[in-house]
């Protein structure tokens, strides 16, 4: 058994113990052949478990990309995919996922999780490191770790002499980019009665469509970045959901960190809440202006000066007064989990979309497979379908009875709530009132469908 955080200065080269050969059951997806721990002795390797629908993963893997960039012959990067969900278990939805986060290094599918118990693995992500000798240096759990991790590189490199790197780089074998079309991994849409907003996420810009499709302007460069300016010369990164106000688009720039608006009229693009560094803790412990560091936002909701946003990567539901540069916590303690409560009291586990009706918040709870109710007038969060984090399915059903998996879209209309179940591939209509879920019926297969919306009397 590997267990525990390992430190560099408590296991010394020479005590640490030896890691395992990876299993053989593991499938490559982006390279031809397999990769072998046994033959990268004389390298540092760092092995990252990881997961598509985590939102640490994906913040530890933005950390990972900057340290390649500043050492780029100091280790080999290896990513092993292990499933939460049934729909990730196949090679194809894994390398799906490593498109989306454009992931060049070696990438497994760990499908039946012998990776993840031979190496012990407890939670996404964890970053292991193994020394020149084949020996596992130091093991560190979750996001944020990017520094230590760059710390520990360097004291291994400094523990022995620098060899040439021989590197293990993704083959062109089966190694399909999906980004190359006119979307890139979209994530969520905004209709109004003229106009289609698209988040095209992976291109890192929001496109300003007619309803037939045609683009008609375009927010973003499409190269990551984080600076404001005018249609395509400010940097978005990741953008995903949207909300609007008059003239005024609102979008969640989750790669960014922050809350980014759009003026329609001129073109202008701003941030309005965000420091553009992932938050580890509440908004208020950081002085509570508009400034303040919030985790991968992944949805917006906005009613005149008063913003709502889903702090996906804290698990929180966050209200920020932009006219008087306030932010508060108004749902979730921060906890990855699906608990009922008054606001600060209650749990939420990767919040991905939220819609309005009737003086109450809807919210897909993505990572607690459910769908929860927010009141307003008390901040009362409640269940209203859905079961745990660790509970997915797929079945029809009133409140707890029902199961959803990793649902990420909603939308309402005259009191009927719709529901993207997103690896459950499947649409459902949502009794906001009974808690009844069933399947909606269409001609149409969908794989992971993610943002909805309403306008010009379409869905």
């Amino acid at each position: 058994m590997i267990a525990g955080d390992i430190a560099l200065d408590v296991a010394r080269r020479g005590s640490r113990p030896l890691a395992p050969e990876f299993p053989e059951s593991l499938h490559w997806i982006n390279r031809a052949g397999r990769v072998r721990l046994g033959e990268l002795r004389g390298q540092i390797v760092l092995v990252l478990f990881w997961n598509g629908a985590s939102t640490s993963s994906a913040n530890l893997l933005a950390e990972l990309r900057q340290l390649e960039k500043r050492h780029p012959d100091a280790f080999v990067p290896v990513c092993i995919h292990t499933p939460r969900y049934a729909a990730q278990r196949s090679d194809a939805a894994v390398l799906k996922a490593a498109n989306r986060q454009r992931l060049r290094m070696p990438v497994a599918n760990d499908a039946d999780g012998q990776a993840w118990k031979q190496f012990a693995i407890g939670a996404w992500p964890t970053s292991l490191l193994i020394d020149t000798d084949g020996a596992l240096a130091a093991r560190l759990v979750g996001e944020g770790r990017g520094q230590e991790i760059e710390d520990a590189i360097i004291q291994l490199r400094d523990e022995q002499p620098a060899q040439a790197r021989v590197g293990v780089p993704a083959s062109p074998h089966g190694a399909r980019m999906d980004v190359d079309g006119p979307l890139a991994f979209p994530a969520h849409a905004l209709a109004t009665e003229t106009r289609l907003f698209v988040s095209d996420t992976a291109h890192h810009r929001i496109l300003e469509c007619s309803h037939d499709g045609r683009v008609l302007r375009q927010f973003g460069s499409g190269t990551p970045g984080t600076w404001d300016g005018q249609l395509a010369a400010c940097g978005l990164h990741s953008p995903q959901g949207l909300a609007i106000d008059r003239h005024l688009l609102y979008v969640a720039d989750s790669g960014n960190h922050c809350v980014r608006r759009i003026r329609l009229d001129t073109g202008d693009v701003e941030t309005v809440l965000g420091a553009g560094r992932p938050a580890y803790t509440n908004v208020e412990a950081q002085g509570g202006g508009s400034r303040a560091a919030i985790n991968a936002p992944h949805a917006v909701l906005v009613e005149g000066d008063v913003l709502y946003v889903a702090a996906t990567g804290q698990h929180q539901i966050l209200r920020a007064e932009l006219r008087h540069q306030q932010v508060a916590t108004i749902a979730g303690d921060g906890r990855s989990e699906v608990r009922d409560g008054i606001g600060g009291q209650s749990s939420l586990a990767q919040p991905m979309a939220l819609a309005t009706m009737s003086g109450q918040m809807l919210i897909a709870d993505a990572g607690g497979n459910a769908i929860r109710r927010l009141r307003f007038a008390d901040l009362a969060l409640m269940t209203l379908a859905g079961s745990s984090p660790w509970e997915p399915g797929n079945r029809n059903g009133v409140g707890g009875e029902a199961r959803l998996a990793y649902p990420c879209g909603l939308a309402v209309s005259d009191n009927r709530v719709y529901v993207a179940d997103t690896m459950n591939d499947r649409l459902c209509t949502l009794d906001p009132y009974s808690g009844q879920l069933a399947t909606m019926e269409i001609d149409r297969a969908l794989h992971e469908p993610q943002g909805m919306s309403f306008g010009a009397g379409s869905l």
